[in-house]
């Protein structure tokens, strides 16, 4: 694992692509990129702890959301999926916010429980199929969203 193709993975996604939700990416590069921010974000969680504020990570995780959504959409297209499967784990997630909110101002225990429980463990599964499917090796060949990014062929 060569540290200078780390940065320039991670130089290149969020320069060149920072709002790019077209085309496909391979595992390499994905992976590259994921190592790349949570070290990024460990290193801007513990400056943060030294000086006393939540500002960096919050500032960090703003102004990489769309590099971060973009990369795994790209991901999700190399194995033939598309790019709104992204939106899995935040369906549950939204949900449990919105109930949490409910469930306090009504005080009801019905509500407290399904978004206690269920909620998260299905925040959970969904990111655990996302995961799943970020390590599976892409399609061989052009699919219908873009030549493979090997350069491989589907006759090959």
């Amino acid at each position: 694992m060569d540290p200078n193709a780390i940065v320039e993975v991670f130089r290149r996604n969020v320069t060149e692509h920072y709002i790019d939700f077209q085309g496909r990416v391979r595992r390499t590069e994905f992976w590259y990129y994921i190592l790349a921010y949570v070290v990024i974000y460990v290193i801007a969680a513990v400056l943060q702890s030294v000086i006393g504020t939540h500002i960096l990570t919050t500032l960090l995780s703003l102004g990489l959301l769309l590099p971060n959504l973009g990369i795994a959409v790209r991901r999700l297209h190399d194995i033939g999926k598309s790019g709104w499967w992204v939106l899995v784990a935040a369906v549950p997630a939204v949900l449990m916010i919105v109930l949490a909110g409910l469930a306090i101002m009504t005080g009801s225990i019905g509500s407290m429980f399904l978004t206690v429980t269920l909620l998260p463990l299905l925040c959970v599964a969904a990111a655990a199929l996302l995961i799943y499917w970020y390590v599976q090796p892409g399609v061989t060949g052009p699919n219908e969203y873009g030549p493979d990014p090997k350069g491989v062929t589907a006759a090959a």
